[in-house]
């Protein structure tokens, strides 16, 4: 297993440059640039600032250094946000997607295994039928849609909620809820059929066989099968959310990281880009890795 891990965490690095190339390649091949507008600036101008950037340099001596940077870990200083660093901004950025995040995760996770456990312990019942018909309309219906319905209804309406910003724990409630939506659902039937395959196996069979209580039968041995699936959908959806959700971020005004990706895009800033990429590639690394190790953990057939 420790070789496993070494083998992986060594992988990380080869990933995330090949990202950061690809996203480097694209920027370069899109039209425009971050200094131009609607307006054509005078040549005297366009070349001072090419030379400022270090533009007017070939196009591998610009790769090279984003690679180094990269490597590094220093993305520089923002084209949008003047004297910012792109360290600084990720630094101020992450605490608002990652709690956002984690609580929309944590909310997923509770209500999703509750339900799709329920649903299979009584499958073909109403119970079934309801919960995943729920699950199926959380599917289908997206955070722009579901987060200003929310806002309708609980802040412009009843008065209840506020409608967006990044204040208290008040503020928290509606970008939660909005966000854990279509996780929620998703989670809600991949735990009902992992649940289902497994409370039909022959391992099952025997406990309950034995003589054991149903619910030792369903926490010590079902659960740890049935939610085989859960864990696999976890890894990426939890990097997914820490890293920022721009619809989500953008609905309710909050300075995340998604808001910030999506700005940057707008304005070709090309370092924050880059910076934001490279970021959520290793995000997604590592839960990816943390999902292989959890796997050996719950299931020991795995570790073989």
């Amino acid at each position: 297993m420790l070789r496993f891990i070494l083998r992986r965490l060594l992988i990380t690095i080869p990933m995330v440059l090949v990202v950061v190339s690809v996203t480097w390649g694209l920027i370069r091949l899109a039209p425009g640039n971050f200094y131009t507008g609607e307006k054509p600036i005078p040549p005297a101008i366009e070349k001072n600032i090419r030379e400022r950037y270090g533009l007017d340099k070939p196009w591998y001596v610009q790769y090279g250094r984003m690679i180094s940077n990269t490597l590094h870990g220093d993305f520089g200083i923002s084209l949008k946000y003047q004297g910012e660093p792109v360290n600084r901004i990720l630094k101020n950025a992450l605490p608002v997607s990652a709690t956002i995040g984690v609580l929309a995760y944590l909310l997923a996770l509770a209500v999703g295994i509750v339900s799709g456990t329920l649903a299979a312990l009584r499958q073909n019942s109403n119970l079934d039928y309801t919960s995943m018909a729920a699950a199926m309309i959380g599917i289908s219906l997206p955070n722009f849609v579901l987060g200003p319905t929310l806002v309708l209804f609980l802040s412009l309406t009843w008065y209840v909620l506020p409608p967006a910003l990044w204040g208290g724990p008040r503020h928290l409630i509606l970008p939660v809820i909005t966000l854990s939506g279509v996780y929620m659902a998703y989670i809600a039937r991949l735990a009902r059929s992992g649940m289902l395959e497994v409370l039909r196996s022959n391992y099952i069979r025997t406990a309950r066989a034995k003589g054991l209580a149903e619910r030792h039968v369903l926490i010590r041995h079902a659960l740890r099968g049935g939610l085989l699936p859960v864990v696999s959908f976890s890894g990426p959806a939890l990097a997914f959310l820490l890293t920022g959700t721009v619809v989500v971020e953008k609905i309710f005004a909050l300075p995340g990281l998604g808001n910030y990706f999506i700005n940057a895009n707008l304005n070709r800033d090309e370092p924050l880009i880059i910076g934001i990429v490279a970021f959520i590639s290793i995000v997604v690394l590592i839960f990816n890795l943390m999902v292989d190790i959890a796997y050996g953990f719950i299931d020991p057939r795995v570790r073989y």
